[in-house]
């Protein structure tokens, strides 16, 4: 097996995590000057966190389009192009919907890239490595969320334009993006399932350990062959109404979870409980530092001790911490001290352990070559769906209920994601993409 050349493309390709990441934070360090500068509500500050959400809704949604049409490399091109324009035109914005038009267009990457990056990773992987090599998505996108806590906070002091710099400055690793882009070979199942460019596939797969090639080449072929062109109306004719529920499902409870409530408005969050700007500002850079850790013990762990193992770790993390956090809102205890904090990075830590790392895995790979460009666009658009929602609301629902009834309805929800995963969802390391199709489909249909 030629790992050098696999982790070169799945790094490579992975990095659209990295601005996904970084796209997804960097408004929470600038969020509060915004809304100071131009004199915005609290609900309209929160469309204007939220419109790069509802940009990443009709990313995801869509994003699978091109990536049959183009291909999967074609589309990550263009998604790199798309954060580049954002970043350039979100630091240039005379005002708030100059801004939040740009923002949008971000979120098209960022939606498209949750899409289409996984699913790349997912087709060029063994069935070993899969999670792990897709899982450096999600490591990606947590670098990029800690490199733009880091980034806001050092810029922090930069003067009163310093919002425009904490935006802008994603245009450097977009622009990276599109060079490195170019260099990776395209998808050879979408080569054999989509184009039937048989020779072109069979040289990737070579390339990637020509010990399996052949058996790998008749596998993807065999499945191809006893599947009939798949078009949307079919995807959704009840054949696959399996991986469709499971995709949903892990989609809505990763974001009812409230992890992006707190990713975005962690300063806020933070200085509600009574600490100064700049140390909200620096212990927003905690949460990102222990994302990356619980991340890393995430992908070492998902092929070894499978998806399920984790989420069962994710699910009783989520209900004890928001509890937690919950219980410290009402009753005032830790006000001022780093008693939430400290709640709330072990709150990161378990999502970052289970769902972070298994939520891209999942989806990229429970869904059949022939429909998995529909299946990711699916589970990632009902993703983003709930966290255009969650981000879009928070700060008017917080002010109004509460931070503590809040966190209470989180971890409420998340008892839920617990029964999920231990009645319905299956267990998928180990098996490569064709043997988790014969497990899920059901071929009288």
């Amino acid at each position: 097996m030629n790992s050098k050349k696999l982790l070169l493309w799945s790094t490579t390709v992975a990095f659209g995590g990295f601005l996904f990441g970084f796209d997804t934070a960097v408004i929470s360090g600038a969020e509060q000057t915004i809304q100071k500068l131009w004199g915005l509500s609290d609900a309209m500050i929160g469309q204007t966190v939220a419109m790069a959400l509802y940009g990443t809704v009709i990313g995801a949604l869509f994003g699978g389009f091109p990536a049959d049409i183009l291909g999967r490399k074609k589309t990550l091109i263009w998604i790199s192009i798309l954060y580049f324009i954002s970043a350039v035109g979100s630091a240039l914005a005379p005002e708030v919907y100059s801004l939040m038009f740009f923002r949008f267009i971000g979120g098209l990457g960022v939606g498209a890239s949750s899409v289409v990056a996984p699913m790349y990773i997912s087709e060029i992987a063994p069935a070993h490595k899969r999670g792990q090599l897709t899982a450096l998505f999600q490591f990606n996108i947590v670098v990029g969320i800690l490199i733009a806590y880091l980034s806001n906070y050092f810029i922090g002091g930069a003067g009163d334009g310093n919002w425009r710099w904490m935006l802008g400055i994603e245009a450097f690793p977009a622009l990276a993006f599109i060079i490195m882009i170019l260099f990776v070979p395209r998808s050879p199942r979408w080569l054999i399932v989509k184009r039937g460019l048989i020779e072109e596939a069979k040289h990737v797969l070579d390339i990637i350990d020509s010990s399996t090639s052949d058996q790998q080449l008749k596998a993807i072929q065999d499945h191809k062959d006893g599947t009939k062109k798949v078009g949307f109306k079919e995807f959704f004719s009840g054949k696959f109404n399996l991986p469709i529920m499971l995709a949903f499902l892990i989609a809505f409870f990763n974001q009812l979870s409230g992890i992006n409530a707190i990713i975005y408005y962690s300063p806020r969050i933070f200085a509600d409980t009574g600490m100064a700007e700049s140390s909200a500002l620096l212990s927003s850079v905690g949460v990102g530092v222990v994302n990356l850790v619980a991340t890393l013990l995430g992908m070492f762990l998902i092929d070894k001790m499978g998806r399920k193992f984790l989420m069962y770790i994710c699910s009783f993390g989520y209900i004890i911490t928001l509890g937690l956090i919950s219980a410290a809102f009402y009753t005032g205890i830790g006000q001022g001290t780093f008693l939430i904090p400290a709640l709330i990075f072990m709150f990161i830590a378990s999502h970052a352990v289970g769902q972070g790392a298994v939520i891209w895995v999942f989806i990229s790979e429970i869904f059949p070559n022939s429909v998995r460009s529909y299946g990711n666009s699916l589970g990632s658009g009902t993703h983003w769906v709930f966290a255009a929602i969650i981000a879009g609301t928070f700060p008017y629902i917080a002010s109004t209920l509460g931070a503590g009834t809040t966190f209470a309805i989180f971890a409420f929800i998340m008892i839920f994601q617990l029964l999920f995963v231990w009645k319905m969802m299956p267990e998928t390391k180990n098996k490569t993409l064709e043997e988790i199709e014969e497990m899920l489909i059901d071929p009288k249909k």
